[in-house]
């Protein structure tokens, strides 16, 4: 149990993140909306939830009698899709670029694990090198004295 708590409490001294962690982290506010507007308008929630929209909205106003706020070629709907599309443009491509920061990061982060991971197999192979060359001197000396 005492083992538990020391390595409890080492954890929460050392507190190591992932690549990803710390990119979360570092992110501004506009960042994040940037990544969750793009994560949306990705989603076939939104996809279906646009198509929703379309749809009601052509269908009311193709429907009312009296109150055609937006008549067919259905102009204003137009407008409401060409606004959207400019604003969602260059969040998109925000995104976009945000993702090959991550990319370039978590590169940077798998090289530097594997050149870790290098230098530790070095260091192993360099330790079985010299325990297998001092068992072989042992092995040669016992068979020098009992050739004596």
């Amino acid at each position: 149990m005492e083992d538990k708590q020391i390595f409890s409490n080492n954890k929460e001294k050392n507190e190591t993140k992932t690549w990803h962690e710390k990119h979360i982290v570092s992110s501004s506010w506009g960042q994040k909306v940037a990544d969750s507007t793009a994560n949306l308008m990705g989603s076939w929630k939104f996809i279906i939830g646009q198509t929703i929209f379309v749809i009601l909205w052509m269908s009311l106003n193709t429907i009312a009698y009296i109150n055609h706020w937006d008549i067919y070629p259905f102009i204003l709907l137009n407008l409401i899709f060409s606004t959207q599309a400019a604003y969602a443009a260059p969040i998109i491509m925000m995104a976009q670029n945000r993702q090959n920061d991550r990319d370039r990061f978590q590169a940077k982060e798998d090289y530097s694990t594997n050149l870790s991971a290098k230098k530790e197999i070095e260091d192993l192979q360099t330790s079985l090198a010299r325990i297998e060359t001092e068992k072989l001197d042992k092995i040669i000396d016992i068979l020098n004295k009992s050739t004596k």
